[in-house]
């Protein structure tokens, strides 16, 4: 990151955005918290009622619905980005945003209780796995270095049809 940043140190945007004072931004700040506070505590509460009503194991309602659900702001978020061609803001939110999650959000989960792991999740983490190696194979491969293709973009979205195939075969 910082050979890359070295890079491009000409080309840095300096416009300054507008700013709030200390009293409206940390009342912001909290007001996130505790709507993502209730917000977690509905997602969770639905996804357990959903997997009873229909069924089917918690884990498929948390690898297919509540994925979907709270990746949205960072689909949102990258595809804004790379509309207005501020490719590192798309590529830094979803590298940022999985190595976040699988270090402190999992390490914070397991400090807080024990995080077992069932022998189907190895299928999920190797998925977890596979995919960044991708990614990154693909960025340094690719014709113009650090630049990934439609075809590749594509690639990707078969690739995860496929995961959700395998999860949702295993019910």
């Amino acid at each position: 990151m910082y050979w890359l940043a070295r890079q491009q140190q000409g080309k840095i945007n300096t416009h300054k955005p507008n700013s709030l004072n200390w009293t409206k931004s940390l009342a912001l700040i909290c007001f996130g918290l505790v709507g993502i506070n209730i917000g977690a505590k509905w997602i969770v509460d639905g996804a357990i009622e959903l997997a009873l009503a229909i069924g089917i194991s918690q884990s498929l309602i948390s690898l297919t619905i509540v994925a979907l659900g709270t990746s949205l702001p960072e689909l949102a978020t990258s595809a804004v980005a790379a509309y207005r061609k501020n490719t590192d803001i798309a590529v830094g939110n979803i590298v940022g945003s999985n190595i976040f999650n699988i270090l402190f959000i999992l390490g914070i989960s397991a400090l807080i209780a024990p995080v077992s792991f069932q022998v189907i999740s190895l299928v999920d983490i190797g998925f977890s796995l596979l995919i960044p190696s991708l990614l990154l194979m693909f960025l340094l491969v690719s014709k113009e270095k650090y630049v990934l293709s439609r075809w590749s973009g594509f690639l990707f979205i078969l690739l995860y049809c496929v995961y959700l195939g395998v999860i949702l075969s295993r019910g």
